[in-house]
């Protein structure tokens, strides 16, 4: 398959026509440091591919050796000092929409392929992603302790989500670095390979969820998200609302397809694998 590769002045995206998508901070010389044009162009290509028909799994990686450096701090702090209000604001927004809240909610999986150092800002979008998946050998850290400042934007509440308090604390305070099996340990990545087979096993995951229903995938990642924060009546009342919702969205009818290979065919067993999902016609 021809590899698609579009490429812009901080971010690239690559398509192989296998349905996944490669979406890369594509500034290697400067360990893909944030800078106010990577943040705009980050955002218009996730709104581009949330409804690109050949983006089925989204892969959020960096170019080179590292996945994110953060904020790029000459062009994100000293850069205000000389940049007019309404630019500081559309550098704002551009840094916050991409990401949290346009990463969180993207309709398809979304992978953080974390193949180096991910630092202070990058923890947002490695939050936002549905899943994480990093290189053993990647470094992570809170570094802004040592300059002065506090992890920003919501970086301090996207890590004490993820992690166990007392980690997030210890280094959130100190400054600390970990690796990707540290990370795992901690919760802030779902899987840790080897940095050599990083790729191929994110392709393999990546695989693995285009086999699921998309609605249902959709659906429950999106319910997961919502009752997070809700108490049990709340949670009860939501979730019934999305399970009759996603009866009436998924065209595939999976709910349907699932209980008939189940109870007719009997070529489906919960728990040992998926049911097959029906083929396109034409």
């Amino acid at each position: 398959m021809a590899t698609k590769t579009i490429t812009r002045e901080t971010v690239k995206i690559e398509k192989n026509g296998d349905g996944i998508t490669w979406l890369y901070l594509n500034r290697p010389e400067k360990r893909n440091a944030m800078s106010p044009t990577l943040h705009r162009e980050m955002a218009e290509a996730i709104d581009e591919l949330a409804t690109d028909p050949e983006t089925l799994v989204l892969v959020v990686t960096g170019a080179g050796k590292a996945f994110c450096a953060g904020q790029d701090i000459a062009l994100n702090f000293r850069g205000r000092e000389t940049a007019t209000p309404a630019e500081n604001r559309r550098n704002r927004a551009n840094s916050a929409s991409w990401r949290w809240d346009k990463l969180v909610t993207f309709p398809k999986p979304t992978i953080a392929m974390v193949n180096g150092f991910c630092f202070g800002g990058a923890f947002t979008p490695l939050c936002a992603c549905d899943y994480a998946i990093a290189a053993d050998e990647a470094i992570f850290g809170l570094s802004e302790v040592n300059w002065g400042i506090l992890p920003g934007g919501i970086v301090s509440w996207n890590v004490v989500q993820m992690m166990n308090y007392r980690d997030a604390i210890y280094y959130g305070t100190t400054g600390d670095t970990f690796d990707g099996k540290q990370a795992k340990q901690m919760g802030l990545v779902t899987l840790h390979y080897p940095l050599e087979q990083l790729r191929d096993e994110t392709i393999k995951f990546a695989k693995k969820m285009m086999e699921k229903s998309p609605a249902a995938v959709r659906y429950t990642k999106e319910a997961i998200r919502a009752v997070r924060f809700m108490n049990e009546p709340q949670a009860e009342d939501y979730l019934n609302a999305k399970s009759d919702a996603l009866k009436h969205v998924d065209k595939e009818n999976g709910r349907q397809e699932g209980m008939r290979q189940f109870l007719d065919e009997k070529s489906y067993r919960p728990g040992l694998g998926h049911f097959k999902r029906k083929k396109k016609e034409g």
